[in-house]
């Protein structure tokens, strides 16, 4: 029987040494870091879901490419090695591809990266996915299996039957600390830093009766499941929210999911949010200095989104604010009011990251055309690494100000005042406090 392994790159990653350094000293930091690790590649995962039964396979996550990972995976003489990573851990994936092929297995590349650079990951593998993987999955193995692999296979970007596999949640186990699911591919808006609303296909909306039945599967594993939904924006448009709330709330299952702000003026919404086991929602309110092209609607005034996020934590689901810092008009001053502003607002959690301009989107495609991309490799693609040259600071001086800003908004004292605001948004909440804690 044929085999496949799975073998996606995650984690975390930091470029900068300095503040790798102070990452491992701030507890806020350390937090999100684990919680990024924890979660499952369910690309990957829901490629298992599609093989044809006289198939094999087995799942390896792995943060980076060493000689346990090579002889693990080798040691199960695959027909074919599916690899997946993300721009910040590609170069690693690479490496890790190229020792497989010099051993025999052939090896296929997919993901966003791969769909942005096709002919750069061409040569590290047999065969490069561009697009969604599960529109041209089947043939790859069938090509695999007749020696005929070609090099690049490109998936339609319209619906098919396949468009929603049950992933193979069994290969997680019961164990881990967190599964991931998907409602919906893509977002309606196109902000021009997103490197995923448009990448692999349009805005799709998954089934109910899909979601329904992926949850179960969740289910028969864990009972009380934490999930993460893989989605840009879960109840944008005019989707039927209280039809999803109903699946999730069914479940039993708690979750986080990414949204924007405007859910918070929606009191219909805001009804059924909390009792469905929504624990957090991680919110886009990007830069306070530059307004992204393609934002549509979800541009607003800072005191009506804080509004928003105010009446979404009233609800009894926290709020992790999340900031792009580095955007054009930044300065030195506009980076310590955004931290003075985050230390004093009313926030369950944050996250703070640098403007990167990854493959595929409209702000790499600004900055290239204005000669303003710094000559650093993909492993610099972290979000918390500078990669493009600021318009009003040098790039040591935005590097020094991230720096302080990480270590402001991560340290203990930050840390500890927006754990207290969880706590007291999640006692609001009947849904969570029977678990006396939420994610």
């Amino acid at each position: 029987m044929p085999h496949v392994a799975l073998v996606p790159f995650a984690g975390l990653r930091v470029a900068d040494p300095e503040l790798l350094a102070l990452g491992l000293t701030l507890p806020g930091l350390e937090d999100r870091a684990s919680a990024l690790a924890e979660l499952p590649a369910l690309g990957l995962v829901t490629l298992a879901g599609m093989l044809p039964a006289h198939w094999t396979c087995s799942y390896h996550p792995v943060s980076e490419a060493g000689d346990a990972i090579l002889d693990e995976v080798l040691s199960e003489r695959p027909a074919l090695v599916a690899v997946s990573a993300l721009t910040a851990s590609i170069d690693d994936a690479y490496r890790f591809s190229d020792r497989v092929r010099r051993a025999g297995p052939r090896v296929v590349i997919g993901g966003l990266h791969a769909t942005a650079c096709a002919d750069e990951a061409q040569a590290h593998c047999d065969a490069v996915v561009v697009g969604q993987g599960e529109a041209v999955w089947r043939q790859i193995l069938a090509d695999c299996e007749a020696g005929v692999l070609d090099r690049c296979y490109t998936a339609a970007r319209g619906r098919s039957e396949l468009d929603w596999p049950l992933p193979r949640f069994d290969l997680l186990g019961s164990h881990v600390p967190r599964y991931t699911l998907q409602t919906q591919r893509g977002c309606p808006l196109a902000c021009d830093f997103c490197g995923a609303s448009r990448l692999l296909g349009s805005y799709r909306e998954k089934p109910l009766s899909a979601i329904r039945q992926e949850l179960e599967a969740i289910c028969r594993l864990n009972p009380r499941p934490l999930i993460e939904l893989a989605d840009d924006n879960t109840f944008v448009e005019r989707r039927d929210a209280d039809a999803l709330c109903e699946a999730l709330a069914a479940s039993g299952a708690r979750y986080f999911t990414e949204s924007d702000w405007r859910i918070g003026e929606r009191s219909d919404l805001l009804d059924r949010l909390g009792a469905s086991g929504c624990a957090q929602v991680l919110v886009g309110i990007e830069s306070l200095v530059f307004r992204y092209p393609g934002m549509g609607a979800k541009q607003a005034e800072l005191n009506r989104i804080i509004d928003a996020v105010e009446a979404i934590q009233e609800a009894g689901v926290a709020v992790n604010g999340c900031f792009i810092v580095g955007a054009d008009g930044e300065t030195r001053a506009s980076i310590d009011r955004l931290v003075e502003f985050i230390l004093e607002s009313p926030l369950a959690d944050v996250q703070l990251t640098l403007q990167t301009p990854f493959p595929g989107t409209g702000l790499r495609r600004r900055l290239q055309r204005q000669g303003r991309l710094l000559e650093r490799g993909w492993s610099h693609y972290t979000l918390l690494d500078v990669t493009c040259q600021p318009d009003l600071l040098s790039v040591e001086q935005l590097e020094q100000a991230f720096r302080e800003a990480i270590a402001a908004v991560y340290s203990a004292p930050a840390a500890g005042r927006r754990k207290a605001i969880r706590r007291q948004v999640w006692q609001r909440n009947a849904r969570l406090r029977p678990h006396g804690a939420a994610p």
